[in-house]
């Protein structure tokens, strides 16, 4: 049975092609910006050509994310958590611990054998423990996005970051650039601040190995280093982490004929 699942997050939208569990074809990372149905309309396109298909030949489209409500093309739409245990669960069968961070929020999930979810915790308030925090401190220090984890695996030293929020964080930056501290000490600081707050939410579900980090921010290797520290347990990370919502989508759209 060929499914596509739709995963339409706050910065990017992902989609993938399966066929009784195997992935025939997925989606780049677009955009989602302002139009969300566009941007998913983008991604089903491109994970079709991918798979040498048509439109008509997918039995069930199920999207996810945060504007999976958007889509109106879709055969049904699932939460987050739900897609991404269960996606987290194909790639690694061992997982019982799914941390997912994105753009602008990050959950925990604790699930089962199959993929089922047990508990989760979300923080969707405050992107402090998310990737926007990020992107803000790295443009506060002048420092490419991509280079923000390289830089900060060279830090020696443990700066504590007190600020609770990303506006007087990135204040705290300011002030331990105008202090000389070595921006790989405060790249480390920005790292180790996400971490801790990721680490909270995790702890409210309960941390059983296999432990996994998917989305966006587990590319960023300074901030699995600094997660991998914090919770005192080992990491995985699947091969692509940005798809584990849009495969969990597909694999459940199946389960629904």
């Amino acid at each position: 049975m060929i499914t596509a699942g739709v995963d339409i997050g706050a910065k990017t939208t992902k989609a993938i092609v399966m066929d009784s569990g195997r992935i025939l074809g997925s989606s780049s990372l677009v955009l989602t910006g302002f139009d969300q149905q566009a941007a998913a309309e983008k991604a089903l396109a491109e994970a079709l050509a991918a798979a040498s298909l048509e439109r008509e030949a997918v039995e069930r489209i199920v999207s996810t994310g945060a504007g999976a409500k958007a889509v109106p093309f879709v055969d049904d739409s699932i939460s987050d958590v739900k897609a991404t245990a269960r996606g987290a669960n194909y790639f690694l069968p061992t997982v019982r611990t799914v941390i997912d961070v994105g753009a602008e929020e990050s959950r925990g999930i604790r699930c089962d054998g199959n993929g089922r979810v047990v508990d989760f915790a979300v923080n969707e308030k405050c992107a402090a423990g998310a990737g926007a925090f990020t992107e803000a401190m790295s443009r506060a220090l002048e420092v490419p996005l991509e280079e923000m984890g390289a830089l900060s695996l060279k830090s020696k030293n443990a700066v504590p970051m007190n600020a609770q929020c990303v506006v007087f964080a990135e204040s705290e930056v300011v002030s331990l650039i105008h202090a000389k501290t070595p921006k790989e000490d405060i790249a480390r600081a920005v790292h180790d601040a996400i971490a801790s707050r990721v680490g909270s939410l995790v702890r409210r579900v309960g941390i059983e190995p296999d432990v996994v980090l998917v989305g966006g921010v587990a590319h960023n290797i300074g901030f699995v280093d600094a997660l991998r520290r914090g919770l005192e347990v080992e990491i995985l990370v699947p091969e692509e982490p940005d798809y584990v919502g849009a495969v969990g989508a597909a694999l459940i759209a199946a389960d629904g004929k």
